[in-house]
């Protein structure tokens, strides 16, 4: 079996019929059995929309579950979407692009003001823009872009206006020529992850809402952080998303907030990584945990147990009634706090509740349900145990929290026990989950049943609430996290 792939929206995209390559449908890629367990496989997504929930987002985000390397990474595709991702890392091609356009002598001063050019895998057909391309294609990494540039009619110099995504079935004749060329040579090419950068500094801003009804932290445990951070000699500050231009001004970043891919909260994390701080939640941890349709593929790539789940196409409905049955639970891939699940226990309400979901994403999970008393949640931070806990179903309800349809919640009991005295099958389950994600801090929440324990999903952002999850180790619980902060901020000046 070949080890590279590429995947199409559509197969009349795919004009090349004389190259050697395996080339698929994206339907194909995401669901075929032989795809799931084949390990080293390089894949490229050709698809035409890279916007977020659909078709072509769904293949990279279930490309990096099953362990593919892919282009364009979730990551390029979320960052290139939206200008306040992008423009940092345009800036920092400035001066290439100045070098660039000093050679480009055919462009008389005063007369042209804008012009674009496509960067085909990091080649494009101006001689003079060549070591640009291959930046920009390095910077982004998404196989067919468009860069357009303007003079800034102040100073007369040239700059990156915008860079987006272009469509195979956008190329013309001589585009196509040169895909043909840059795809031949970038596959010849050994496989190299993209550049990481840092730039270490020193201070922890806090990012929270103080308007949230349901946040990560009560305001409590966010004071028990700022004396904790003080304690170590961390200097501890209180941020809001108003408070986004002064991210340069610190070491970390600690999320506190509840977090979402279409949400300021992702953008202040990208940016802090990029400007070298060091971040919890990190943009990688957010997109891998706030999807539960990655993490699905994630755990069955894996091994991991889990309620029987399957992913669920527009056309699935009676493949998934099939291998479910009822009841039925059924989630949209970035719900939070019980919201986006919804239970199922017949035909006509699985099709009612589809319907819903499908405005809003290509994909969706059914799952097998279970009911049990509570959940277990692991905390874990730096692969290492934090905390147990155990959250009770609320009154008359099979969830957790219970929106009651009128703007209101109601919520089950918790309790807290020392990690040690947690069933270790279940600790050593969540380990294994969340050492999957990496090495933030995560909350994995598990159902026990009889002697088997089930993986329900991994969260980036787990609660940390003063009363809840700190009755067993109360001030050193703080600590702990801010020890953490503090590790990898020195390791980070250290080089």
């Amino acid at each position: 079996m070949s080890t590279q792939l590429l995947v199409v929206e559509t197969l009349d995209d795919w004009v090349f019929t004389d190259l050697p390559y395996d080339v698929v449908h994206a339907d194909e890629y995401l669901t075929r059995q032989s795809y799931f367990a084949q390990k080293g496989l390089q894949v490229i997504n050709l698809c035409r929309n890279y916007n977020y929930l659909s078709v072509a987002y769904y293949c990279s985000l279930l490309a990096e579950a099953r362990g593919h390397r892919v282009i364009p990474s979730v990551k390029s595709m979320l960052d290139l979407s939206r200008r306040s991702m992008y423009s940092l890392e345009a800036g920092n091609l400035d001066e290439q692009v100045q070098r660039a356009f000093r050679k480009r002598r055919t462009v008389a001063e005063g007369e042209v003001s804008e012009m674009r050019t496509t960067i085909l895998f990091g080649r494009c057909r101006e001689p003079e823009l060549l070591d640009l391309a291959r930046q920009i294609f390095e910077t982004f990494h998404v196989p067919l872009l468009e860069a357009r540039f303007k003079r800034d009619s102040k100073d007369g110099k040239w700059r990156i206006g915008t860079i987006r995504p272009l469509s195979l079935a956008k190329l013309n004749a001589k585009q196509r020529e040169l895909f043909v060329e840059s795809l031949e040579g970038y596959l010849k090419r050994r496989w190299r992850s993209p550049r990481s950068r840092s730039h270490p500094r020193f201070d922890l801003a806090i990012l929270h809402n103080p308007q949230d009804p349901q946040p990560p932290s009560n305001a409590r445990a966010l004071a028990n952080f700022a004396k904790a951070g003080k304690a170590i000699g961390i200097d501890v500050e209180l941020i809001e998303r108003k408070d986004y231009a002064r991210i340069a001004e610190y070491d970390g970043l600690f999320i506190r907030d509840t977090t979402s891919i279409n949400h300021y909260t992702y953008r202040f994390a990208n940016k802090a990584e990029d400007e070298g701080l060091v971040v919890i939640d990190d943009p990688q941890s957010i997109l891998r945990c706030t999807n539960k349709v990655y993490l699905a593929e994630l755990l069955r790539a894996n091994k991991l147990p889990a309620p029987h789940q399957v992913i669920v196409g527009k056309g699935d409905l009676d493949a998934a009634e099939a291998a479910i049955g009822y009841p039925m639970v059924i989630k949209v891939p970035d719900g939070y706090f019980s919201q986006g699940v919804f239970k199922a226990k017949s035909r006509e309400e699985f099709e009612e509740i589809a319907a819903r979901l499908f405005k809003e994403s290509e994909l969706i999970l059914a799952q097998e349900f279970l009911y049990t008393e509570y959940d277990w949640r692991i905390g874990i931070i730096n692969r290492t145990p934090l905390f147990a806990s155990q959250y009770f179903m609320s009154k008359s309800h099979w969830q957790i929290v219970n929106y009651n349809g009128k703007g209101g919640t109601e919520e089950g009991g918790f309790k807290t026990v020392p990690v040690e005295q947690a069933p270790r099958k279940v600790v050593d389950t969540a380990l294994k989950a969340a050492n999957l994600i990496g090495d933030g801090l995560y909350g994995v929440d598990m159902k026990q049943v009889g002697d088997k324990v089930y993986i329900i999903e991994v969260n980036d952002n787990p609660n940390l609430d003063a009363g809840i999850e700190d009755v067993v180790l109360k001030d050193e619980l703080y600590r702990r996290i801010m020890a953490e902060f503090l590790r990898r901020m020195q390791k980070r000046t250290q080089g």
